[in-house]
């Protein structure tokens, strides 16, 4: 079964290393990572008179395109959700009716990060410019774990130190074991 990884961990660092090391956790799983950053096998020629970003985009299009499932990295990223083109990636996989499955390195509720964000004191349920806080007890905004539990995927989550962040990898493996179940059945 081939899963495109989908996440901001092509921002860290050594993006390169990081995309080795979840493709090889995949294979553990009998599972083939496909990688943002992976080059698309017969790349359309007129392709390349894109701007680079518009490449990117095409590319990793074609590769959820091409791929089984989705597993989503849904750990808070520059914010309190998700990333926004992680996000957009799981919608595309939903939209193909597809599985997609979300994991994340926190355990906060996406009320809480939100409230932290915004400098929200207590339980508010607005923030300071008197917009509505989303609160359903979800790890982050119901459209995202919406998708997830639609698709018959699942969300997994694990609580890291702030240092595992970005390395720890328990809630990822949560969700190949789900993904291999799936596989499996």
């Amino acid at each position: 079964m081939r899963v495109y990884l989908a996440g901001p961990d092509v921002f860290l660092p050594n993006p390169e290393a990081r995309a080795t090391l979840l493709k090889s956790v995949c294979s553990e799983y009998f599972l083939t990572g496909i990688s943002p950053l992976d080059p698309l096998p017969n790349e359309p020629a007129e392709w390349a008179a894109l701007p680079e970003a518009h490449r990117i985009a095409r590319r990793n299009e074609a590769h959820i395109a091409s791929c089984d499932a989705l597993i989503a990295n849904l750990t808070p990223f520059r914010g309190p959700s998700a990333d926004v083109g992680t996000v957009f990636e799981l919608g595309f996989m939903r939209a193909l009716r597809r599985p997609v499955y979300g994991w994340s390195n926190t355990t906060t509720p996406f009320a809480d990060r939100t409230r932290t964000f915004t400098h929200t004191t207590g339980t508010g349920t607005t923030d300071a410019d008197g917009l509505l806080i989303e609160d359903f007890g979800l790890a982050d905004n119901l459209m995202i774990e919406g998708a997830i539990t639609a698709s018959g995927g699942v969300f997994c989550s694990a609580k890291c130190n702030e240092a595992g962040q970005w390395t720890d990898l328990e809630a990822f493996r949560k969700c190949l074991a789900a993904c291999q179940q799936l596989e499996n059945t």
